[in-house]
């Protein structure tokens, strides 16, 4: 036979990807005899396509799993998805307000319908995908993280490790998101850098009369909750305020001068008012110092009582 010039990929390998799968050369026999090697997949997100980045991981677990399956082990690649709740949610309610429909308007049960409905129709994309690629998975045995077995796993699992004072709930700051009231991870969130510029307030120093301390601020909406001002220890124009007080502008509140390297002298005026409540590095000198935490943008980003 003459060989053609030029590959098409297309021509062949859906055929060959089809009976690597069908001709079950992939499966893994519980019961064959010999060593044994598994990988699981992390697993993407259902409602996605694949990236580059799943690309680069794909392609070194079916190396591994290709060769341990060479040197004649009973090797299994484990796929499966992740139901990816917010991610899933997100295109779902888009997917709604194309027809006119808000969550909302649907309630809990019908809204938690139509998410099955979509995840039946489109959730198998990258599925596909890999199967195209020759992915050397064993899809008899495929997986979705909402599969019965699976989330009982996960809550008996999350169940024992809390009875046994392994994990626990604390205070943290999270990501929130005021329409889907829900926390969302970092991954989730798109960063966005916002031309600002500083507010300088005046706290006056309680017992030094026409004394104050000047802070410079890019959030001056969270002052209603600071509960400290922080300078640094080595900055020489505040040694006369260590161990001293201000009282907080509108609120009328005593609050503590800190020593803390939060305070950049660098910075503004080298003081820094501290709001744990709302803001990452206020939180963690917070604890530094045992300060209350006061919230004043509540769940929805309105201004609370407190305010």
């Amino acid at each position: 036979m003459q060989i053609e010039k030029v590959y098409e990929p297309q021509r062949f390998e859906p055929h060959w990807a089809q009976w690597w799968i069908d001709s079950n050369i992939f499966h893994a026999d519980v019961n064959a005899p010999g060593r044994v090697f598994s990988l699981v997949i992390p697993p993407p997100n259902v409602t996605g396509v694949l990236h580059i980045g799943h690309m680069l991981e794909h392609t070194e677990i079916d190396v591994t799993i290709r060769w341990h399956r060479m040197l004649g082990e009973n090797t299994l690649w484990l796929p499966g998805t992740d139901h990816a709740g917010i991610a899933t949610q997100m295109v779902v309610e888009r997917h709604l307000a194309e027809q006119g429909i808000l969550r909302p308007d649907l309630g809990r049960e019908k809204f938690e319908e139509r998410v099955w409905q979509w995840k039946a129709q489109y959730g198998d994309t990258i599925k596909r995908q890999m199967i195209r690629l020759g992915a050397s998975c064993d899809w008899s045995r495929e997986r979705f993280t909402l599969d019965p077995g699976l989330s009982a796993a996960v809550r008996e699992v999350f169940v024992r490790l809390y009875e046994k004072g392994l994990i626990y709930r604390g205070e943290y700051m999270v990501n929130w998101c005021p329409r889907c009231q829900t926390a969302i991870s970092d991954l989730e969130v798109t960063h966005a850098d916002v031309q600002g510029h500083l507010w300088h307030i005046r706290y006056p120093v309680n017992g030094m009369p026409g004394r104050y301390l000047v802070v410079a601020t890019t959030r001056p909406e969270t002052m209603l909750g600071d509960t400290a001002v922080a300078i640094n220890a080595k900055d020489s124009r505040y040694l006369d305020l260590h161990g001293k007080t201000v009282q907080l502008p509108l609120m009328d509140r005593e609050i503590p001068i800190i020593l803390d390297d939060l305070a950049d002298p660098e910075f503004g005026s080298g003081a820094v008012k501290v709001t744990p409540a709302h803001d990452p590095n206020d939180f963690e000198a917070g604890r530094r110092h045992n300060l209350p935490k006061i919230k004043v943008i509540d769940e929805l980003g309105r201004t609370t009582s407190e305010a």
